[in-house]
């Protein structure tokens, strides 16, 4: 298989992450060995399908946040590094869970594994990644670590179960949908902040200001997400612009929409996202009314305002170049959406 790709090979690097990069350059190449290593199996199948993946030219933010997080610890030994491939390993088991779920022919511009090898082979081969991701946690042989991402495993699972139950539920408030991504995307940024503070045995207090900096860049960066499916380009994104639509997903646009619309558009959006009776314009409509309900730029507006909270918090830790870079990153999160 070929050599995983840096961020740097993938194009211009996106403001705000050039700093994490440089700080984090040497121990992600370290990363990227052990995530090719640790994708190995004798079942001919399970690395052809997690490199297809792994491969495909994703930005490694989340493990770039354990390195970080651990070197403004002032951690010197090598586990973060595991706890970082570990945490690599955990995102890319739950892209090839979601695409299943939510019927994904494309990820990061590439057909889905799912649609390539089936529904079947990318549950299993996420599970595997998640038995690997496990198995370097306890190699690091840090407890607190192993309690913060196998808390952040099943509180994501958690977030996938009440994605599915609140899918095509047109009645899905913004306390439910805050309660999915929170569970669901930023669980992970947090424990993967948090953790890099673990290792090192840092004082409790810095311990939260980090897991609570990574929770709100967390939810910062999905309101970006959704607000960008109906407002960006499939190339920034890394999907196709207007996948949450079709796969009947309530984020905070649409349920803001419903909110502010009146009866007519309430039927529009029964019919499109409750009961996925989707007709040619209809993503175009959509769109348009949430330009004119102003909905993108409300969700954009709370996503600024979590990006606030997770800066705040990174007045609780030591100032430096990985702070610096840490507040840099809210930035690459908010600015996607400009």
């Amino acid at each position: 298989m070929g050599v995983v790709a840096r961020e740097e090979a993938q194009g211009p690097v996106p403001e705000g992450l050039q700093r994490l990069l440089d700080l984090a350059a040497d121990d992600m190449a370290e990363v990227n060995r052990i995530i090719l290593d640790k994708a190995v199996s004798e079942v001919e199948l399970i690395p052809k399908l997690a490199h297809h993946l792994i491969d495909s030219g994703g930005k490694r933010l989340r493990p770039m946040l354990t390195i970080a997080a651990a070197k403004l610890s002032g951690y010197q030994g090598q586990g973060h590094v595991r706890l970082a491939a570990a945490v690599e390993f955990m995102h890319t088991a739950t892209l090839l869970h979601d695409d299943v779920v939510d019927d994904s022919d494309f990820r990061r511009g590439r057909k889905s594994a799912r649609l390539l090898w089936g529904n079947q082979a990318s549950v299993l081969v996420g599970d595997f990644l998640l038995g690997q991701a496990f198995r370097m946690m306890v190699e690091v042989g840090s407890l607190p670590a192993l309690r913060i991402l196998s808390n952040a495993a099943a509180v994501i699972a958690e977030g996938e179960v009440m994605q599915l139950a609140a899918a095509t539920e047109t009645g899905t408030t913004e306390d439910d949908y805050l309660a999915i991504i929170t569970a669901k995307t930023a669980a992970l940024f947090s424990a993967a902040t948090e953790v890099g503070a673990a290792i090192a045995g840092r004082p409790a207090p810095e311990q939260a200001a980090l897991r609570d900096y990574g929770l709100n860049l967390g939810i910062a960066f999905q309101l970006v997400d959704d607000a960008l499916d109906y407002a960006g380009e499939s190339g920034r994104l890394g999907k196709s612009t207007g996948d949450d639509f079709r796969e009947g997903k309530m984020t905070l646009p649409v349920i803001l929409c419903v909110r502010r619309g009146g009866e007519e558009e309430r039927a529009f959006w029964t019919r499109t996202l409750g009961e996925s009776r989707i007709d040619e314009g209809d993503f175009e409509r959509a769109v348009a009314l949430m330009r004119g309900h102003g909905a993108i730029e409300a969700t954009l507006e709370r996503a600024r305002q979590y990006g606030a909270l997770a800066r705040d918090r990174l007045d609780d830790v030591p100032p430096g170049i990985p702070q610096r870079a840490l507040a840099e990153v809210v930035e690459f999160c908010l600015t996607r959406a400009s």
